[in-house]
């Protein structure tokens, strides 16, 4: 009798334990950006962590870190408080170009890649509030996917210096598309898109990715992405799904789009 009671007890609760909901992930701090670069990013000596350089002068105020996602990321961050690209920051008349800052800094993906990095591999993405899990503006700096390369090389002769939208999707999304000319990103992206697509008042609905490109007759230039969030449809306004954290397009890898966005 006994020994019946312990096998009924000890079925129950394999019967609750099989029942029972998996435990919850811990909740992500969407502070912890800002905190590496409190703490890793010193004005004063050496870049600890995962910082790598440090740039307080007037016209970048930006920090640069080593992605922990993927070999060849890397995240350029401003040096001061700002959540992102809904913030008004950015459009004040004395608001550093971050996306030219990191366009600068793609050498360091080339550098890990240890092969030249193709301009027309490079790619910037801002994710909107909806679509990334941290509130410091961070843009990752890192490959194009190889799949959206390939889209892009085709649709490439019909994008034109005005945003239009693109005539497919890319990863399923809608993506409006604009070109811009010149060898480096003497134009401000988020300034382009909050006057002649968003609105001011919109910006935080959007993300943007930047890419470099060539023009039919040979000259650079990059061509501007950007996304609304549509809930319906299941965007969240993640630019960041163009790109390959595994950089497949260059080192043939199998492509890893898990990073923190």
């Amino acid at each position: 009798m006994i020994h019946r009671l312990l096998l009924s007890s000890a079925l129950v609760l394999l019967a609750a334990c099989a029942s029972a909901p998996p435990p919850a992930k811990p909740p992500v701090n969407p502070d912890a950006l800002w905190g590496i670069v409190q703490r890793d990013c010193r004005l004063q000596g050496p870049p600890q962590g995962s910082c790598v350089a440090v740039n307080p002068q007037a016209e970048r105020r930006d920090v640069v870190l080593k992605d922990s996602h993927g070999q060849y990321q890397y995240l350029l961050l401003p040096l001061d408080r700002v959540t992102g690209i809904e913030s008004p920051l950015l459009l004040r008349a004395d608001a550093p170009n971050y996306f030219a800052a990191a366009w600068q800094e793609r050498w360091r993906t080339a550098q890990a890649l240890g092969r030249p990095l193709p301009r027309e591999v490079t790619s910037l993405a801002l994710n909107s509030p909806h679509g990334r899990s941290q509130h410091q503006l961070h843009i990752h700096v890192d490959c194009l996917r190889a799949d959206v390369l390939a889209q892009l090389q085709r649709l490439g002769p019909g994008i034109q210096m005005r945003w239009q939208p693109l005539p497919e999707p890319l990863r399923g999304h809608r993506y409006q598309a604009r070109r811009v000319a010149g060898e480096a990103l003497t134009v401000d992206p988020v300034r382009l898109l909050a006057s002649e697509l968003a609105g001011v008042q919109n910006l935080g609905q959007w993300s943007l990715v930047v890419v470099g490109a060539h023009a039919a007759d040979g000259s650079p230039g990059f061509l501007l992405l950007a996304t609304q969030l549509d809930a319906a449809q299941g965007n969240d306004a993640s630019g960041e799904e163009l790109q390959d954290h595994a950089c497949a397009a260059v080192t043939g890898a199998q492509d890893a789009l898990d990073g923190v966005r």
